[in-house]
């Protein structure tokens, strides 16, 4: 059975500062944002981080360099609490393109991210959309892990 929308929560061992940053910061974008066997080159990410500014990183397969343009339209933002987007083309319409939902909550020990894709079909063990966001949240998390403190 497949979904139009999918959640994953995750609890991350850094500030909601420092993950906001891994989501929006060109730098940190391209050290996680892509599932395993893929890259995302660093000169590949731009950002343009305000409501209605753009964002690109084109993935490369590891194995067979086949690439993979992504991005979208920035729609919310409200440092350090909620990113939501467009994702799925670069120049995808922002009236058809998935919405990406980012919360983000300081607990104790970090942060409780949920994140959130609407308009694709996707679920646990599809090998596809599903899986590949969540090994790029599981290196989200191996990259912001033990950041306590803001990074300016």
């Amino acid at each position: 059975m497949t979904n139009k929308e999918f959640t994953i929560v995750r609890d991350l061992d850094a500030v909601p500062d420092r993950v906001w940053e891994a989501w929006t910061d060109p730098e940190l974008m391209a050290q996680w944002m892509h599932p395993n066997g893929v890259h995302t080159p660093r000169e590949s990410v731009s950002s343009d981080v305000r409501v209605g500014g753009r964002y690109a990183y084109t993935m490369v397969h590891d194995e067979t360099g086949t690439e993979y343009p992504t991005g979208g339209q920035y729609l919310e933002l409200d440092r350090p609490r909620l990113l939501v987007c467009t994702w799925g083309l670069p120049d995808d319409p922002v009236d058809t393109a998935p919405r990406v939902t980012v919360r983000l909550g300081p607990t104790d020990a970090g942060t409780r991210m949920t994140f959130t894709c609407v308009g694709i079909e996707a679920h646990p063990g599809d090998d596809n959309v599903y899986d590949g966001w969540s090994e790029a949240l599981d290196n989200l998390d191996q990259q912001t892990s033990g950041v306590r403190t803001r990074q300016d």
